[in-house]
């Protein structure tokens, strides 16, 4: 199995978008070029900001929802910490 990654990215009106991959560079890619998911096409460009790295798809799904589920403070909170 590869590994996958749940990841949060920085819209370019601040917004957050919170999503799941299996590579993560071709993915940012992705968003940037308009062909990532519906929410970020009308707000490029996006920076990647945090990440998590995982053994399988399910682990990464499973923790999408789980950060999908927190408030916008606590996003950052997260994005803060990886920062440092």
């Amino acid at each position: 199995m590869s590994a996958a990654y749940t990841y949060i990215l920085k819209c370019a009106d601040g917004t957050l978008y919170t999503g799941w991959t299996t590579d993560l560079v071709k993915r940012v890619k992705a968003h940037n070029e308009g062909r990532g998911a519906k929410y970020t096409r009308g707000r490029v460009p996006v920076r990647l900001c945090y990440f998590e790295e995982f053994d399988d798809k399910t682990a990464a799904l499973s923790r999408e929802w789980q950060i999908k589920h927190l408030s916008r403070r606590e996003k950052l909170a997260l994005i803060d910490k990886f920062d440092r």
